[in-house]
């Protein structure tokens, strides 16, 4: 049986943009500069989480 693995962002994490973007520089550094699938799926489970976690900006000029 397969599993899908989610692209939505869980809400249970509350992590802040800084530690999401800390998790990703680690995740490359770990790489080494290139990523495996696996590696690829997590980096897009990060990006997602770090959008959320964001600071929106107040004005879109």
């Amino acid at each position: 049986m397969l599993h899908n693995m989610s692209t939505t962002v869980e809400s249970s994490s509350q992590r802040t943009a800084d530690e999401v973007n800390e998790e990703i520089r680690a995740l490359w550094r770990r790489s080494g500069g290139t990523l495996s699938v696996e590696q690829r799926e997590e980096y897009q489970r990060l990006v997602l989480e770090w959008a959320a976690a964001a600071p929106q900006s107040a004005s879109a000029a």
